[in-house]
This record gives C-alpha cells, sequence and structure tokens, in this order.
C-alpha cells in the first residue's frame, strides 16, 4: 500500500503565496514521477506541475513563472512554491505519484486526499 499525504493549503490573499507538501509512505520500490494536480468545484482535475525522476518538470502555462515544483528524492517528497496567487488557483490541490511498489512491479499512479487552496481578491 502508498498513501500520499499533503499538508500546506489555506486561505491567502491576491498576491499571496502558499507552499504545499506531499509525502510519500509505504511500499515504495521507485518513484518514477511527482506532481500536483487541481480540481475547481464542478469541474474535471488537471495538471499543474509535474516532476519526473530525472528532473524534468511539466507545468502549465497558467501557472508559469509563479510555481515552482520540487522534490526531495531521500525522502520521496514534493513541494509546490505557490506565489502571485490569484482567485482563480482556488481548487482542491492533489499530490500525485508514480510509484512501482517493488523491483519488476510495473508503474502505478497514487493520489493523496487533497488539500484546498483559497485565494480571496
Amino acid at each position: 500500500q502508498v498513501h500520499l499525504a499533503e499538508t500546506g493549503g489555506g486561505l491567502v490573499q491576491t498576491g499571496g503565496s502558499l507552499r504545499l507538501s506531499c509525502a510519500a509512505s509505504g511500499s515504495i520500490f521507485s518513484i518514477n514521477a511527482m506532481g500536483w494536480w487541481r480540481q475547481e468545484s464542478g469541474k474535471e482535475r488537471d495538471m499543474v506541475a509535474t516532476m519526473i525522476t530525472d528532473g524534468s518538470t511539466i507545468v502549465v502555462d497558467s501557472v508559469k513563472g509563479r510555481f515552482t515544483i520540487s522534490r526531495d528524492y531521500a525522502k520521496n517528497m514534493t513541494f509546490l512554491q505557490m506565489n502571485s496567487l490569484k482567485p482563480e488557483d482556488t481548487a482542491t490541490y492533489y499530490c500525485h505519484a508514480v510509484v512501482s511498489r517493488y523491483a519488476g512491479d510495473s508503474h502505478k499512479v497514487y493520489w493523496g486526499q487533497g488539500t484546498q487552496v483559497t485565494v480571496s481578491s
């Protein structure tokens, strides 16, 4: 079993900053990618930023220059530093990880429970 735990959400004013953290625990052999998605009420879940094990990142255009993703490979953690927040960033943010649980296992996607980010205007 793999468990992802997010922390760091909250309420912030426009222009403010928040830092989200996600820790993966459980039966983990390797993590191919970790990152963040978000979901507004009544809408689909969309990717925000993902970091692959080789260090490459994928960041959606709407947050480029404002959000920075990073990973602590030793601790199986990922972070999302969010600056210059806007009301349209309001959503539930979900951590995801692509995990292999043992040698030879296929990689599977796991999700955290989500953390709410609310940006007031």
